[in-house]
């Protein structure tokens, strides 16, 4: 599985793997996983939830072992989990130590060769150009410093004596992060990154990954770290064919690359499905003819149809041969998200906050008017009040000061930015409680209700489970589908791009800008952000 070298090699590391096949439970999770990463590679793996993006770093990291497939690393390997065990007693002190064991064994060694040196002891001379190599190519003596620079630039705690059990659940993965970052290791496995991170920690680990000379792995749902970081990307999405796609060119190239390879595969199965119905129309005809052919035109005789018989008989054989012979071998291509009409009255103010504020929010007094088409992005630092502010919007929270007026009879919606506490009934249940309750209430018209897998949100498999059993991105999908039923007029959003997968993501982006409802989005996300750069700010 793994390539021991005496020597940390930054320059010569490498990391292989060939056909990595892994099931539990009976489900494939991994198939035909084929990657390479070399010094200056940074590949990004993609997917969505469930797709095995934590498990496949886990088989590079050697903590896994596959069904099937080789792993071959050369070079000395960070892993940032995306969470981190505690031990009870553990300071933050013994996390950086931990993280730079061997950044402290290379010191060690090379301080042993000196005084190995200065004794004139047998092979002393190799032995400290060997310890000098080791630590000159992890740049060791500066290794405590770098630290200290990522922590810093992190926002992380610092303090050494601290323990970690009284740290958050971010503060820890920020302390880690930043060790991982200022140890020098030759490979980077990094999962899911930029969580707990602000906008400064987000700059700082760009630029690190970008300078880092020798190969990263980094698995993100954050399209903006992907465009500004990888060169190279793995799709763990279904495929045509079943196995992984490796797209070079970036994030960019993998835009184009997915966009043209689903493009294919959505012809292919539209062809074979044509063809199949051709065939199966030509089998009815033949059928047809059959059954009438017994019957000729009033004035023929026996002969004619005892002649027409054999022949209508082998057509249909042969129709039948043909259909039988058409295997549709393209799977269903997945589905694209199909957002129906929000539509609202033009010129009309559907919402109008007035001075509001909220104790301990929002201390300043917001104002906000919304009209069909308005478009307003919400900004700010964690716990500037994005989340109270389109609470109040959507009358789930009541100012302290100020004045919410909403038109009569207006529609509007809210995302919260978590889904609620999942039902044990079955998703399509929920949904269609949900539209029933808007078809009794006169809010929606009956002709407007669409089904719950007609939104291209979630499969059918995945509709007829219970909530329970969703994954938190299925969720998530279920949420914006109770959001989209109602047909609002008035669209909140709380930080949308959680959870959800990138493709998906952009298709609402695209929807998003495109619907006659106002649109009110609050974002930490950098390429949403980039995305909708054009609609006005509210900066809190």
């Amino acid at each position: 599985m793994s390539t021991p070298t005496a020597l940390p090699a930054r320059a010569r590391a490498h990391l292989n793997a060939t056909d990595l096949h892994l099931a539990r439970g009976g489900r494939p999770v991994l198939t035909g996983v084929d990657l390479t990463v070399s010094p200056g590679d940074r590949l990004g793996v993609v997917g969505e939830n469930g797709r095995g993006k934590t498990t496949l770093l886990q088989v590079l990291a050697g903590s896994l072992v596959p069904d099937a497939g080789t792993v071959h690393r050369a070079g000395t390997l960070g892993v940032a989990d995306q969470e981190i065990p505690v031990d009870l007693g553990r300071t933050v002190g013994d996390l950086i130590d931990v993280e730079l064991a061997q950044v402290r064994a290379v010191l060690g060694a090379f301080e042993s060769a000196v005084l190995a040196l200065t004794e004139e002891r047998p092979g002393a001379e190799q032995a400290y150009a060997d310890a000098l190599e080791a630590a000159q190519s992890l740049d060791a003596w500066d290794a405590d410093r770098r630290v200290d620079i990522s922590l810093a630039a992190l926002n992380a705690v610092d303090d050494r004596s601290r323990p970690l059990a009284d740290l958050s659940v971010g503060q820890r993965y920020r302390v880690r992060l930043a060790c991982l970052l200022g140890a020098g290791h030759d490979l980077l496995l990094l999962d899911e990154p930029t969580n707990h991170l602000d906008a400064d920690g987000l700059d700082h680990l760009t630029a690190r990954l970008r300078a880092h000379p020798g190969g990263v792995v980094l698995v993100s749902h954050d399209r903006a770290l992907l465009a500004d970081v990888v060169t190279t990307v793995l799709d763990l999405d279904p495929t045509s064919d079943g196995r992984p796609r490796v797209f070079g060119g970036g994030y960019a190239g993998y835009r184009e690359g997915k966009r043209a390879e689903r493009e294919r595969w959505e012809n292919a199965y539209r062809d074979q499905q044509s063809e199949r119905q051709r065939l199966a129309q030509d089998l009815s005809a033949a059928q047809n003819r059959l059954s009438t052919g017994w019957r000729p035109e009033k004035g023929t005789g026996k002969h004619t149809r005892a002649t027409r018989a054999p022949s209508l008989v082998r057509a249909v054989h042969r129709r039948q041969e043909e259909l039988e012979a058409h295997v549709v071998d393209v799977p269903k291509p997945p589905m694209r998200f199909q957002m129906p009409p929000l539509e609202a009255p033009p010129g009309v103010t559907l919402l109008r906050a007035e001075a509001v504020t909220v104790r301990g929010r929002i201390d300043a007094p917001r104002s906000v008017h919304l009209r069909a088409g308005d478009r307003l992005v919400i900004t700010g630092p964690n716990g500037s009040g994005k989340s109270s502010l389109l609470s109040v919007l959507a009358g789930k929270l009541a100012p302290d000061s100020g004045d919410v007026q909403r038109k009569r009879g207006a529609r509007v919606r809210l995302l919260a930015q978590e889904s609620p506490p999942p039902s044990r009934r079955r998703a399509f249940e929920v949904y269609d409680a949900a539209v029933g309750r808007l078809v009794s209430s006169k809010e929606l018209d009956e002709a407007e209700v669409l089904g719950l897998t007609q939104l291209g949100l979630l499969p059918s498999g995945a509709a007829h489970k219970p909530v329970t059993e969703l994954s938190v991105g299925q969720q998530r999908r279920l949420d914006l589908a109770l959001l989209l039923a109602a047909r609002p007029q008035v669209v909140l959003l709380d930080e949308p791009t959680n959870h959800l997968s990138m493709t998906l993501v952009e298709e609402l982006t695209q929807a998003l800008a495109m619907t006659g409802a106002a649109v009110v989005l609050a974002t930490h996300d950098r390429q949403l952000l980039r995305d909708t750069a054009t609609w006005p700010r509210l900066h809190l």
